[in-house]
């Protein structure tokens, strides 16, 4: 814990505690949301049977993203998921999504 804490640059228990319930929340929170999307865009096993569950994952990452930081806004850590939101997708190449940073 003490590493994770200093990694994350993380103050107290506390904190990495909500921390871990916001990763928890967000992921059950965007698989239970990615099924009604497929549904609404026509996206259904019937159609797709060997597709479904990539594309349904392809889904989840995108609303992955967005809850995290929303979850953790709702949580008072926005600061630490906008910012593990940044490095994460500078990490995958994706970087160009984000505004630029003032100089």
């Amino acid at each position: 814990m003490k590493k994770l804490k200093q990694r994350w640059n993380v103050n107290s228990n506390f904190q990495l505690t909500v921390i871990f319930i916001v990763f928890a929340i967000t992921g059950s929170a965007s698989a239970w949301l990615s099924k009604p999307l497929c549904e609404e865009l026509g996206i259904s096993k019937a159609l797709l049977s060997h597709w479904y569950t990539p594309v349904r994952l392809l889904l989840i990452f995108p609303i992955y993203q967005i809850l995290l930081v929303a979850i953790g806004f709702l949580f008072g850590q926005f600061s630490f998921f906008w910012n593990f939101e940044k490095k994460l997708l500078r990490k995958m190449k994706l970087g160009f999504l984000l505004p630029k940073e003032p100089h």
